[in-house]
């Protein structure tokens, strides 16, 4: 079977249409240059060249085959500039996904901006996830990376996985905008101990919800729930509406919602992890060229 070498010898002999000055350009001497036309030829089973002391022409083989070898030379070299390329991360597949109060975040956005300006090939499969289905969909391979809002619960998930803190959010207390404290710098939970809260299900969002409990609990209550809302943002249209109060991460603040104040909490406590989730020891070189883009966005948007 031919090779490669032997198809940039024949493409250098049928453009030059000379076997003397195709061995110039090729930088060998004249006699193996033939021998490898003429093993190429047997292998094949046709003559290429018309050849005689003066004169060297293609067959009409010859001529098909040409184009064919420029053919395969140039998928040749694709095949070695894409795999180079997926070697160092600039195509393939990312698949990542992201809680809801993440995309309020400007990590994620910022992060995927400059991802895309850096690895414009690679090809980013985007879902929406809450924090543990996110954990469990990385052990079973079904995401790459996730923006997560919680550590993993379980030793064997810590040990497996692995994360990079991007922020410790603030968390801010959301009120209705007629509330006799939203007009405050600060709060503390103790001053709203007595008021109705909404938040989402504890099922769908532990970690938000645990978090409320918390910090509750350390200013001498249990918080009253009153209604529900699947989504984070959700919450907000209901403290519009006078159902209760929200405690939300503080880049909510960025949905601006007519009827809703946001006042800081007194508690240094007061914050909501945001981490990038990825398996631990993960050799995937799109994976390593996102987390590098992670870093240097934490620089531009000052985390």
């Amino acid at each position: 079977m031919f090779d490669f070498r032997q198809l940039r010898y024949f493409i250098a002999v049928a453009e030059e249409l000379s076997f003397s000055r195709a061995a110039q350009r090729l930088h060998l001497s004249q006699p193996p240059l033939s021998q490898q036309i003429q093993a190429l030829e047997r292998d094949l089973g046709v003559l290429l060249f018309n050849r005689d002391k003066r004169n060297v022409a293609l067959t009409e083989p010859g001529r098909v085959f040409l184009e064919q070898a420029r053919q395969i030379l140039a998928k040749s070299d694709e095949a070695r500039v894409q795999v180079a390329e997926a070697a160092a991360g600039f195509t393939g597949l990312l698949r990542l996904a992201y809680t809801v109060s993440v995309t309020f975040h400007p990590s994620l956005p910022h992060a995927l901006l400059r991802y895309r300006d850096v690895a414009p090939s690679v090809r980013v499969a985007l879902s929406e996830m809450y924090t543990e289905p996110q954990f469990a969909a990385l052990l079973t391979n079904q995401i790459d990376v996730g923006f997560v809002r919680d550590e993993p619960k379980h030793e064997s998930d810590r040990e497996a996985l692995q994360l990079e803190v991007i922020d410790r959010e603030p968390l801010v207390l959301a009120l209705p905008a007629g509330h006799h404290l939203a007009d405050r710098q600060s709060v503390s939970l103790h001053e709203v101990s007595r008021e109705w809260f909404v938040a989402q299900p504890r099922e769908l969002a532990a970690t938000l919800y645990d978090r409320l409990v918390q910090l509750a609990m350390t200013a001498d209550f249990h918080p009253k729930i009153r209604q529900h809302a699947q989504q984070i943002n959700g919450l907000l249209v209901l403290v519009a509406a006078g159902m209760g109060l929200a405690l939300v991460p503080a880049s909510m603040r960025a949905v601006g919602l007519a009827g809703v104040c946001y006042v800081q909490l007194d508690d240094p406590d007061a914050t909501m992890l945001l981490a990038v989730a990825t398996r631990r020891d993960d050799p995937s070189p799109v994976l390593n060229k996102f987390l590098s883009t992670v870093d240097e966005s934490k620089v531009s948007v000052g985390l």
